[in-house]
């Protein structure tokens, strides 16, 4: 019994997801979507011609469909500014005094700390009281005066 035209376009479309589950390339899994959309329109009985266009377009209408919605999705934060990865995050602190640079000392989980706001306040000096973590480099708070808005 020889295979079908629709057999071939099931086959290639499980080689790619086979492929796409080594790789862990997702647009694998789209481009086997189009080729599934071959495969159903050689089983209607299409022309090799209209099967490859089938194909075409399922799989290009698919990445640029899952291209469109990761471009409108906000970017993910770095792992230093990422509640997810560091639990301390959006954690509030008590600021006693700024120095004259802009940074302060501040005692944070039984440790003294050297913090700095996350964004400049162009020389004028911050006001001491209640700030929230935004992000850590290394040993070094930064803090914003609201709470971080989570973005993950």
């Amino acid at each position: 019994m020889e295979p079908t035209e629709a057999t071939w376009w099931w086959v290639a479309a499980g080689i790619l997801v086979a492929a796409e589950l080594a790789t862990g390339t997702f647009y694998l899994l789209l481009i086997a979507v189009g080729l599934c959309a071959g495969a159903l329109s050689a089983h209607a009985g299409l022309p090799e011609s209209m099967q490859w266009s089938a194909a075409a377009l399922v799989g290009g209408a698919t990445v640029l469909a899952w291209r469109s919605y990761k471009s409108s999705q906000p970017p993910k934060l770095p792992a230093q500014a990422s509640g997810d990865v560091n639990l301390d995050i959006g954690t509030a602190v008590h600021v006693e005094r700024w120095n004259d640079d802009g940074s302060c000392k501040l005692k944070y989980r039984g440790a003294q700390w050297e913090g700095a706001l996350r964004t400049s306040t162009g020389g004028i000096l911050p006001s001491p009281g209640r700030y929230y973590i935004a992000a850590i480099e290394g040993t070094r708070l930064l803090l914003e005066p609201t709470p971080p808005v989570s973005n993950t």
